[in-house]
């Protein structure tokens, strides 16, 4: 099961763990000087494998164990220790920590896209463009590239994507004789085809996810987020976010969401069941699906996601990769390595997870994208994926203290979800806060 994104449901606060702006130089204390930040040759990341050298990683990821034995084994005196700190949040928090306290960080870390602002700008990871790895830029997807590369850095090369779809239950919308929504207008009519005929069917199930709301905010075309270096804009009552916020907004007046709590024991009985009758998620839900929802196999299927105005304009909702930190004493050799992971055997071990690529030739690979999935129905679901990271629309930026906004959502946009405001209300409220704690860190916002 792929649990890089799951941890963005966490409710948990990570008050007073976000490096600030005014860290900017602080950061220093963990860092590497100038002269370790000059360019380096491959003939000198080649040497250090024939060094002894222990790494560190951090990381909740299952299948980078597994990826450790295969480096290992190809340069044995290297040793991997893998370290899973805590999933999400509870590892952000202790690298935080260690990033503050300029000691005891790891020499590599898993790091989400929507994270790697908050480190990269506070100079807390290394800019791989040190060791010539911007020159991979044309092995992978455009939108994973982007989502990396931060502030004219590279901190990352990427492992997986989230392309954003629509799943759904295809046993329950044949049982109501529901087609399958090309449009939000086409999906509010499904939810309501749904509610009319049995009000223990719902077109999905949604009780405040700020990831997910990200994610259709960007595919509706809203960019209330805006970052540069330490200069910050918010603004979400732009025209998009607007878009996204009056169309959802119907769904939730008119009750057609479940109100159970994703990750629920009920989420996963109202998924098995088919009363929970669609999902708009990335990727990785397909190994949700198949981990935990086994015994629906067969019953749903993978569409594009439902579009405004017919245009298949989408988003990313999650993936990660490696990112090395300036704390690392063993920088040659930890590029080797997260190389490994992102651009070389590692990330077809990865990819035999369940992972969802980011490389490019295994997107256009005929042999990937015509693979039959049994659990879809046989239906050939990565070609679902690959269109979608396709079309995903330019543009988007996450604020430098994301995981902060991910968590403290239901706190200040919850009521939405309960009808005691309006979505959009629900986002002034947020709004406000992010405002306010951004310029408590001593960012610029406005």
């Amino acid at each position: 099961m792929n649990r890089w994104l799951r941890h963005r449901r966490t409710t948990s606060l990570l008050l007073g763990t976000v490096l600030t702006a005014a860290t900017l130089s602080a950061c220093a204390g963990g860092s590497k000087d100038s002269s370790e930040s000059k360019s380096v040759s491959e003939k000198e990341i080649q040497a250090a494998l024939d060094k002894p050298t222990e790494l560190t990683v951090w990381s909740w990821s299952g299948s980078l164990p597994d990826v450790a034995k295969a480096f290992e084994k190809k340069h044995p005196k290297i040793k991997i220790k893998v370290e899973n700190v805590g999933t999400g949040a509870d590892q952000y928090t202790k690298l935080q920590n260690a990033i503050k306290a300029g000691k005891g960080a790891p020499d590599l870390a898993t790091v989400e896209y929507n994270a790697i602002p908050q480190y990269a700008l506070t100079d807390a990871l290394v800019d791989l463009k040190r060791f010539g790895f911007d020159s991979l830029k044309d092995q992978y997807d455009p939108a994973t590239w982007e989502s990396v590369n931060v502030n004219g850095g590279l901190y990352e090369l990427p492992l997986n994507a989230g392309p954003m779809a629509l799943f759904y239950n295809k046993k329950t919308f044949d049982k109501f004789g529901i087609k399958v929504p090309t449009t939000w207008n086409e999906y509010l009519e499904a939810g309501r085809t749904l509610q009319q005929a049995d009000s223990e069917y719902y077109i999905s199930a949604d009780n405040g996810n700020a990831g997910l709301t990200e994610s259709l905010i960007w595919s509706a075309g809203g960019r209330p987020f805006t970052v540069d270096g330490d200069k910050v804009s918010i603004n979400l009552q732009d025209p998009g976010t607007k878009k996204y916020a009056e169309s959802y907004q119907k769904l939730l007046d008119e009750k057609l969401l479940s109100p159970v709590a994703g990750w629920s024991n009920e989420w996963y009985q109202g998924l098995a069941t088919g009363k929970i009758a669609t999902l708009t998620s990335g990727a990785w839900m397909v190994g949700i699906l198949k981990g935990s929802v086994a015994k629906a196999s067969g019953d749903w299927r993978v569409a594009p996601l439902p579009s405004y105005d017919g245009e298949s304009t989408t988003s990313i909702n999650g993936g990660g990769s490696l990112a090395m930190t300036q704390q690392s004493d063993n920088q040659l050799a930890a590029a080797a390595f997260l190389r490994y992971v992102s651009a070389e055997e590692g990330a077809d071990i990865t990819q035999a997870s369940g992972s969802f690529p980011a490389r490019a030739d295994v997107l256009s690979s005929e042999k990937f994208l015509g693979a039959k999935d049994e659990y879809f129905g046989g239906q050939e679901v990565n070609r679902i994926f690959a269109d979608s990271l396709d079309n995903v629309a330019e543009g988007w930026q996450y604020l430098p203290y994301d995981v902060y906004a991910v968590t403290i959502f239901n706190d200040k946009a919850g009521k939405a979800y309960t009808g005691e405001k309006t979505l959009q209300e629900g986002l002034k409220d947020w709004e406000q806060e992010l405002v306010k704690y951004g310029k408590e860190q001593g960012f610029s916002v406005n």
